[in-house]
């Protein structure tokens, strides 16, 4: 039978801050999860926990193709099974010791984490790259009122902030906490790119005063 296809995707990072050969903690809603990539570029998703210990896997670190826990050293591959057990360097690791993993894809600057099963591939945003990211104690909802607009399918949202246009990427990470990524134009001036890192720092404070019912 086909796998069911229900799920979306999480935009998680940007791909400049997961440069080849490290390892970065993200959240998404079904979890946190240890977002690295390899000394070759290829990006993966593993959940943040070693088998072994529970040591956070996103407290470890990338050497060539595997990623190895801080605590005892063990390595994990992309696909989760278990690599090579310092203790025990003659063992061959059973196939029953693994890491879970998440279906990983990189998209103009953005990694995307599946929660779920997707039905289809991350979007793109033509003509828009990542800036940066920062995050708002603040539900989508609440961002939405603060910018006097709304998001669209792909959780983009495009609103005028003291005359400067800006495009703000929302992913819920838990109730009243949300992700955001800020993209500009890919032919943005230096100046416009500070202004627009500017104004979604104001609508997150504005969201934050909502959030907690000071405004």
């Amino acid at each position: 039978m086909p796998a069911e296809t229900t799920g979306f995707w999480a935009p998680v990072a940007l791909s400049a801050d997961l440069p080849p050969g490290t390892v970065i903690p993200a959240r998404t809603t079904a979890g946190s999860i240890a977002l690295w990539r390899s000394d070759s570029g290829r990006v993966a998703a593993s959940a943040d926990r070693c088998p072994h210990r529970g040591m956070r896997l996103s407290h470890g670190f990338v050497r060539g193709e595997a990623l190895s826990c801080i605590y005892h050293g063990w390595s994990y591959a992309q696909e989760g099974h278990c690599l090579r057990i310092p203790a025990h360097p003659g063992l061959s690791p059973p196939e029953t010791i693994r890491v879970e993993t998440q279906q990983v894809e990189e998209v103009d600057g953005l990694l995307w984490v599946a929660i779920g099963t997707p039905a289809h591939h991350p979007p793109g945003f033509d003509g828009l790259v990542p800036l940066r990211s920062l995050t708002a104690n603040a539900g989508i909802g609440t961002i939405e009122r603060a910018a006097n607009a709304t998001v669209d399918a792909s959780g983009l949202l495009q609103t005028v902030e003291h005359s400067q246009a800006i495009r703000l990427l929302l992913v819920e990470l838990q109730q009243d906490c949300t992700l955001i990524h800020v993209l500009v134009d890919d032919s943005a001036t230096p100046f416009e790119r500070i202004m627009a890192s500017r104004a979604a720092e104001s609508v997150r404070r504005r969201a934050e005063s909502l959030q907690g019912g000071i405004a």
